[in-house]
């Protein structure tokens, strides 16, 4: 029997992923993770919704260069889903600092920066509900099964 239970999070792959042709390669990491796609959208993130997304690093001294990030390109945002969803994409990501991630983890084996470092993703519950509210109001997300659903 699989433990976990069926959680939604948020990924952004950040200016920095997208313009390095990395945005395949991240998805592909979460899908064979047995994690599902159930929304996906590109954009480009405002000034205001950058200030919305990082509010609780305002003030901090890194916060206007994250700002400056988020919204220099375009960002490839994600709704995933699947068992333990939120803690198996953070140990997906790894450390903030690419030079400090693990090998094997998405920073640490395609990132080069703390900013830039190519990919965001909700910490908690309470951040991915507020996040993937943020970018996808509609709440509009796809149900299916996967192939593979007995893995899941």
């Amino acid at each position: 029997m699989v433990e976990g239970v069926i959680e939604r999070t948020l990924v952004l792959v950040k200016p920095d992923g997208v313009r390095r042709g990395l945005a395949g390669e991240i998805v592909g990491r979460f899908e064979r993770k047995t994690l599902k796609v159930v929304a996906a959208r590109m954009l480009t993130i405002t000034p205001e919704m950058a200030s919305r997304h990082y509010a609780e690093h305002a003030g901090k001294p890194f916060y206007p260069g994250l700002v400056t990030h988020i919204t220099s390109g375009p960002v490839l945002a994600l709704a995933l889903e699947g068992r333990s969803a939120i803690s198996v994409v953070r140990l997906m990501v790894g450390a903030t600092n690419p030079q400090a991630a693990a090998p094997g983890t998405i920073r640490g084996d395609l990132g080069s920066a703390v900013t830039p470092n190519l990919i965001h993703a909700s910490d908690s519950p309470a951040s991915a509900e507020r996040e993937l509210a943020l970018f996808f109001p509609s709440g509009d997300y796809q149900s299916y099964t996967r192939l593979d659903a007995e893995f899941a």
